[in-house]
């Protein structure tokens, strides 16, 4: 499969392309072409074992004309600058898409955390926010849970950025990050959203498709935060999950497999290996499962030419950021096969991010019911203007997110003006 150089000039090729179709001004497309800032930080940590090891840290910011940088930090042993500046790109377009006043971010360090002690991650979190310092800020760059992290970790990244402010500050920064537990100023609602959001897109794809989702089979790559609400998302609307797959195997059950049992099972090991004994199956039998619906919920570039050619899903539902390559995407679309993108498909984490970011700053704690019906009205009404535009325009789905999200951000460049 293609790397994450690949990933970078597939997300840098797609601007290029759309800033080209909606003759986007050139000064515009020089800006969006890079990020404003990156940063990187070596920094040390105490071990357990009594030695100190250096760690390598990134935050790319890569646009906040519409509002303050937003996006995930994730602790990876694959987390390097072009993927991260990929993903900050990314973040731009999806913030603009779905019309929040936020920016693109993204960052992490390059490790695994599943190789260190609970005490030794705790430490790195806290190094890694200290070393970042005033480059992050609840008005200016506001981090989130991504791959390796959670609630817990935003909780140590905001207790940490707390402790480095003065006594009068402290409880004015807690929307310094988002994706905290609720005990500690996160929303509720927020743990759930990302995966919600998959399913309340693939939930309106199937009333403009008319599929009845009672009834309905998918399946589902990876099972991680996102991957598994989706797929309690959709059970709950009466669909069949009837395989997944992680970096252990795949599980096929063509009766279907129940998904909260399974994120149980994978939140307590780790994996879906083990999960009910059912037998391990191949990689390439996942994606032969013929399914309605196939949501790609790990990393990037995990469906490729060889992956679209086994393939058979009325629509891929982009779970994870860049699960598609540009020729496995090309040869899917060549079979029919609807897509859902990234962008659109998993936005719902970054809307009820802004959610909790407006409840830090009022000081207001919003019932699960308002956040969700929120996250619905914002992320359906995305999705019918997308559907909108490439109907307008002849497009791909993914070409029809892009020109909606940089229609937005050349408009407000040519109302405001570039500095100075």
């Amino acid at each position: 499969m293609s790397g994450p150089v690949l990933f970078l000039e597939y997300v840098t090729k797609t601007l290029d392309d759309v800033a080209a179709r909606i003759k986007m001004d050139p000064s515009v497309h020089l800006i969006l072409s890079q990020p404003k800032n990156e940063i990187i930080v070596n920094f040390p940590v105490l071990m357990d074992n009594g030695e100190y090891q250096l760690f390598k840290g990134y935050r790319i910011q890569h646009n906040n004309l519409l509002g303050p940088y937003k996006g995930g930090f994730r602790y990876h042993p694959d987390v390097r600058l072009d993927e991260v500046k990929a993903l900050a790109t990314l973040m731009t377009i999806k913030c603009a898409l779905v019309g929040l006043p936020l920016g693109g971010a993204k960052g992490g360090v390059k490790f695994n955390p599943r190789d260190y002690s609970e005490a030794e991650v705790k430490r790195i979190t806290r190094r890694f926010i200290h070393a970042l310092g005033d480059n992050i800020g609840p008005s200016h760059d506001i981090p989130a849970p991504d791959m390796g992290t959670n609630a817990l970790t935003m909780v140590v990244m905001m207790d940490t950025y707390m402790n480095t402010r003065g006594q009068d500050q402290r409880h004015n920064v807690r929307g310094v990050v988002t994706g905290k537990t609720v005990e500690c100023g996160g929303t509720r609602g927020r743990n759930a959203a990302t995966g919600n959001g998959v399913g309340m897109c693939v939930e309106e794809w199937a009333v403009g498709n008319k599929l009845s989702l009672h009834g309905a089979t998918f399946s589902v790559q990876g099972f991680g935060n996102v991957g598994s609400h989706a797929a309690i998302a959709l059970a709950r609307r009466g669909s069949r999950l009837v395989a997944v797959n992680d970096h252990t195997g795949t599980l096929i059950v063509p009766d279907g497999i129940d998904p909260e049992a399974l994120q149980a099972h994978v939140q307590q090991t780790g994996a879906i290996a083990g999960f009910q004994d059912l037998p391990i199956r191949s990689r390439d039998d996942f994606f032969a499962q013929p399914v309605d619906v196939l949501i790609p919920a790990a990393l990037e570039n995990q469906i490729d030419t060889h992956e679209a050619t086994l393939i058979s899903a009325r629509l891929v539902a982009e779970g994870a950021n860049g699960p598609t390559t540009p020729a496995g995407e090309a040869l899917l679309l060549e079979k029919g096969t609807a897509f859902i993108p990234d962008v659109l498909a998993n936005s719902g984490g970054v809307i009820v991010s802004y959610y909790e970011w407006v409840q830090n700053k009022t000081s207001e704690s919003w019932m699960e019911e308002q956040v969700t019906n929120e996250l619905r009205r914002i992320i359906t009404q995305a999705y019918n203007e997308v559907v909108a535009i490439r109907a307008n325009h002849d497009c791909t789905m993914r070409t029809a997110c892009y020109i909606k999200a940089l229609t937005t951000i050349q408009h407000a460049y040519s109302q405001r003006g570039i500095f100075p």
